[in-house]
């Protein structure tokens, strides 16, 4: 059992022995989906923060998880087919019953606040933009990619292997492509703190993309950093 972890260590693999670490990566914004695969030094230069504040929230948080000794599901122990479908009963669940809800409450807010609030405008065409990549994505990873990695994990032979890989390279520039919308999204709605004048709807709408986001980081970490490692 790791007892301390250390800058060189990649974010990735904080968050897949550790995943209370993923809350204090998104407090500092800290990209450990796609980023997963640096080092923690990087994002911490990138970010301009302090190393020592960052490395004892880490270990503090760790002893205290390790403490408590609550069970979890390590993942990267597990076999793949189990993930894939953990993966789409809960974060395929979740976008396909919070998409078209988001969607409605970003077009309210825009019809009610827009001329106030410019910036509404390009969260709406953000948030949609986003929507139409996410859905093609599920359904080709439920279709192609999730099948493809069921089958290499029966009968793990060369074709299987050369078709998984191409698929997963594939779905990996989609998760950057989408991360970085999201990213865009969150600078535009002001990481999400709705202004003082806002209605429960606005405040609802930017609590519910704060949610899509910490939601989505998740999947794409048990995507990005556990399953396409197979």
């Amino acid at each position: 059992m790791i007892n301390n972890f250390k800058v060189s260590d990649k974010i990735g693999d904080i968050v897949t022995v550790f995943p209370g670490a993923s809350n204090l990566f998104l407090e500092y914004r800290i990209d450990f989906c796609c980023g997963g695969n640096r080092p923690l030094t990087e994002a911490i230069n990138e970010k301009n923060l302090n190393e020592n504040e960052i490395l004892t929230l880490l270990n503090d948080r760790y002893k205290e998880f390790q403490e408590k000794n609550e069970e979890f599901t390590d993942w990267a122990k597990e076999q793949p087919s189990k993930l894939v479908d953990y993966i789409v009963g809960k974060h395929h669940a979740y976008l396909n019953e919070e998409l078209p809800k988001i969607s409605e409450l970003t077009l309210k807010i825009l019809k009610v606040h827009g001329k106030k609030h410019e910036e509404l405008f390009k969260i709406h065409k953000l948030f949609n933009t986003l929507r139409i990549e996410l859905e093609e994505h599920l359904v080709k990873e439920e279709n192609v990619l999730f099948p493809a990695i069921k089958e290499y994990e029966a009968e793990k032979n060369s074709y299987n292997k050369e078709k998984m890989i191409n698929l997963i390279n594939e779905l990996e520039k989609e998760h950057t492509g989408a991360g970085d919308i999201i990213k865009e999204l969150r600078e535009v709605a002001g990481h999400y703190i709705a202004p003082k004048d806002s209605c429960r709807t606005f405040q609802l709408t930017y609590r519910k993309l704060r949610e899509l986001e910490e939601d989505t980081f998740q999947h794409i970490h048990l995507e990005n950093n556990i399953l396409f490692k197979i």
